[in-house]
């Protein structure tokens, strides 16, 4: 059985999760902490990102979306990465639109001030950065409003691996409580319906000591 390496505040290893979820492929998880130092992750992927899945034969896949990308090529039952050229297109350009720009401008340096240097000798907490963070969650929140108001997916018609990324990420917010979704209706419909799902049920579960969710968490009508 492969093992994922994970943080249970990684976006990107929640992507991952939701993914190996929603086509029930069985997998163990291995908690790796972000701030400290690991040679035999390191030796896995060198870059020292998460996720990383790992199988028994030592054989390993590193990053979100070539796990996501090889899942979607080694599942019989594949669809969230479907359609023509172009609608693979957008799906893979609003992937990278939450693994790239939202985590540069909200999920990093928030998972960075909130819970990397709680732990680590690094810089003290800058509230300004948090509340910079927090800024940036909002335009985000109103471009995927306003992507929902003509579709049922954010990517389209059918759920994809966008949907799948985005929720990843928002969930880490929606964990802390940072989310005003009255603001966002179409939004909150669209997560409600992401929460409503089997697969979203493991990232329900998370709850790291120091760290509480907020208290509508694991409530799917919220």
């Amino acid at each position: 059985m492969p093992v994922l390496h994970h943080y249970a505040l990684s976006a990107a290893s929640r992507i991952v999760r939701l993914h190996l979820a929603e086509y029930e492929r069985e997998h163990e998880l291995k908690t790796q902490l972000p701030w400290q130092r690991d040679e035999a992750f390191l030796a896995l992927n060198p870059a020292g990102d998460l996720p990383v899945l790992v199988w028994p034969d030592g054989r390993h896949l590193a990053g979100a979306r070539v796990i996501c990308e090889w899942l979607e090529e080694t599942t019989a039952e594949a669809r969230l990465l479907a359609g023509d050229a172009g609608q693979r297109a957008e799906i893979r350009r609003l992937f990278d639109w939450f693994e790239i720009k939202f985590t540069a401008e909200t999920s990093a340096p928030l998972l960075r001030e909130r819970v990397v240097k709680r732990f680590s000798s690094a810089a003290p907490v800058s509230s300004q950065t948090i509340r910079a963070a927090l800024a940036n969650s909002q335009i985000h929140l109103g471009y995927i409003n306003w992507l929902l108001e003509t579709r049922s997916w954010l990517a389209g018609e059918a759920m994809s691996l966008a949907d799948l990324a985005a929720a990843a990420h928002l969930s880490v917010l929606d964990y802390f409580g940072d989310i005003s979704w009255d603001k966002y209706p179409e939004a909150k419909l669209w997560f409600m319906k992401m929460k409503s799902r089997p697969s979203y049920r493991s990232l329900m579960g998370d709850h790291l000591a120091g760290f509480p969710p907020a208290r509508h968490y694991a409530e799917v009508d919220f």
